[in-house]
């Protein structure tokens, strides 16, 4: 038997939905690939939205002034909040993201031994600070949407 007539297993998924959120090894990083993603879409969406909404300023001002009397629902209160906390996120991690290319959190090489714990001890600060910053923006403009 050669090489290209071994055929393997292929390996069952034991986490089912769970696995979404959690999905074995990953760690932070992984999950801010991931919402660096997920904000990007979003961010998307307002802009769309945003500039269909104010298209209709050219139909005229009835139009307008109906159309932005639906704004005035608290629950677009909370929408507005969402875009904002997605903007600092993506901001933040992409921050982040830049300063890993340029290989500030990365530090001197080392010999490539899995699972290269160096290169993870030398990012996860920069991923915990910028974790913190997020939170408290987010706290400031909760409290600004609040008050």
């Amino acid at each position: 038997m050669n090489a290209m007539e071994v055929k393997k297993k292929p390996l069952k998924n034991y986490l089912g939905i769970w696995g979404w959120v959690w999905a074995g090894r990953y760690n932070v990083e992984r999950y801010l690939y991931t919402l660096q993603r997920v904000t990007g879409l979003g961010i998307i969406l307002y802009g769309i939205l945003h500039l269909t909404i104010n298209g209709f300023r050219i139909s005229g001002e009835g139009l307008w002034e109906d159309t932005m009397s639906l704004f005035e629902n608290p629950v677009f209160a909370v929408g507005e909040y969402l875009v904002i906390a997605a903007f600092i996120i993506h901001a933040l991690n992409g921050l982040r993201l830049i300063l890993q290319q340029l290989g500030y959190t990365l530090g001197a090489p080392k010999p490539p031994i899995y699972p290269y714990s160096h290169a993870l001890q030398r990012r996860r600060p920069i991923v915990l600070a910028m974790g913190a910053l997020g939170a408290i923006l987010l706290l400031l403009v909760l409290i600004d949407f609040v008050v």
